[in-house]
């Protein structure tokens, strides 16, 4: 002790062996809105399509979804991941959005593309129409059930952070995504079907 007293006041530093030295801790910095609309802007955009918003509306909601997100960023913990709280900011504003009885239903076939039929062109023409397949088939699931299974196998968050972000508990989410599942694959299936695919 005397010798870390001595060497310690040679150097300008006091040493009191009774007080304990603390560490500084920085703080987690400040909630950057502009950083976090450049950075989750298209990923917001394509969770409210997931979820139901029709093309033509979202530019609205994903501008309200930041509006949100900016009213709410304080309640923000920097310590988890962003996107699980955006999501539950995106479904609940996506939620509020479909309630609306203009808004609740959406055809599939509202928005057609004109693709190009050169053989070029086939690959695209698949892509577009398994993400249409997809979208419509997320259409069949209800909300509650859809958010579950785009976070927990589309977005592959885990179940807790699900939880906690959606405020639901854990049982009853995994009932909703067995749920989903079994909806999701029977809507694939029967839309297939509709289209003269083979299952």
């Amino acid at each position: 002790m005397r010798i870390l007293a001595a060497s310690t006041r040679f150097l300008g530093v006091t040493y009191d062996p009774v007080v304990p030295t603390v560490q500084h801790v920085d703080p987690p910095a400040p909630f950057d809105l502009g950083t976090v609309y450049a950075r989750e802007f298209d990923w917001v955009w394509h969770t409210l399509r997931r979820l139901g918003v029709a093309p033509r509306n979202l530019p609205d909601v994903t501008h309200d979804v930041f509006v949100v997100v900016h009213q709410r960023a304080m309640t923000y913990d920097p310590t988890r991941p962003l996107r699980p709280w955006l999501f539950g900011v995106a479904f609940r504003v996506a939620r509020d959005h479909l309630a609306l009885g203009r808004n609740r239903r959406e055809s599939v076939g509202d928005d057609v593309e004109v693709t190009d039929p050169a053989p070029a062109q086939d690959h695209l023409v698949e892509q577009s129409q398994a993400r249409d397949l997809v979208l419509a088939a997320l259409q069949s699931l209800d909300l509650d059930r859809r958010a579950v299974f785009i976070l927990h196998d589309l977005e592959e968050q885990p179940m807790r952070v699900i939880a906690e972000d959606l405020g639901v508990p854990a049982k009853t989410l995994y009932s909703r995504l067995a749920a989903a599942r079994e909806q999701f694959t029977a809507a694939v299936r029967r839309l297939r079907a509709q289209r003269g695919e083979r299952p």
